[in-house]
């Protein structure tokens, strides 16, 4: 299986960003870190092993990438507008230098899934519902889908436009919503064990019903936790309920 790293300094956010690329062809999908980790997380705790066979038959390709949480959001020494500048930055690296990044190594432009855990799955349900225009999808796992979970009490304009829970409720009719009823990959799993949240998952699906936007809310049961066991019995099963471009 192909597994390549590349960086290069990033303009958006002025410092080094790597990226790892797993498999040769296929759907491609962005993966998010968890909290503060880095973009070799998913491969040391065996997710990537979970997908092993899609990745090796050339289903997809993933494209796994660093995080800034700790300089943004999880970092309690920063003032709460610091953090949205820093988070808007980071949505500019991901549009701007990732995304024309993957239609390079794909060799021309195809819809990009989004992917992550915990934190990383609010990151990649944001950059998809933001952006359907690039993005086709999201397989979302463990994640809480509103922003105010993690700003302390800080709000402005920047944080409601990073918060799905918030802004798609306010979703008029009009090209994004149009995207959004299209055919999307709009998955989302959560436990229901220790440190699970699954009402947020319930929640968001009801935003989405209420906007008629096509989506799978999984919830599994109580002795699936907050854990990487968990994550590696979901991925796998997402990634098997696509359907190839």
């Amino acid at each position: 299986m192909r597994r390549d790293i590349t960086a290069w300094h990033s303009p958006r956010l002025d410092k080094t960003m790597e990226i790892c690329v797993y498999g040769h062809y296929g759907t491609p999908i962005l993966m998010f870190p968890s909290a503060a980790a880095d973009y070799l997380e998913y491969e040391r705790f065996h997710l990537i092993d979970s997908v092993k066979e899609p990745l090796e038959d050339g289903r997809i390709k993933i494209y796994s990438i660093n995080s800034i949480n700790s300089e943004a959001w999880l970092n309690d020494t920063m003032e709460g507008r610091h953090k949205a500048i820093r988070h808007q930055q980071y949505n500019a690296y991901i549009v701007d230098e990732v995304v024309p990044f993957i239609h390079n190594d794909c060799g021309g432009e195809r819809p990009i899934l989004t992917s992550g855990v915990s934190l990383g799955a609010l990151h990649a349900v944001n950059t998809m519902f933001r952006r359907p225009d690039l993005f086709g999808g999201t397989l979302a796992m463990s994640g809480i889908y509103d922003l105010k979970a993690y700003t302390k009490g800080y709000f402005d304009e920047d944080c409601y436009f990073n918060s799905p829970m918030d802004y798609l409720p306010n979703l008029t009719e009009g090209a994004i919503l149009d995207m959004l009823r299209q055919d999307k990959h709009i998955h989302i799993a959560t436990g229901s064990g220790a440190y699970e949240d699954p009402s947020a998952s319930v929640l968001f699906g009801e935003v989405l019903s209420a906007l008629s936007i096509p989506h799978v809310i999984d919830v599994w049961s109580n002795e699936w936790t907050h854990d990487w066991p968990t994550w590696r019995a979901m991925l796998p099963v997402m990634v098997g309920r696509m359907t190839d471009y």
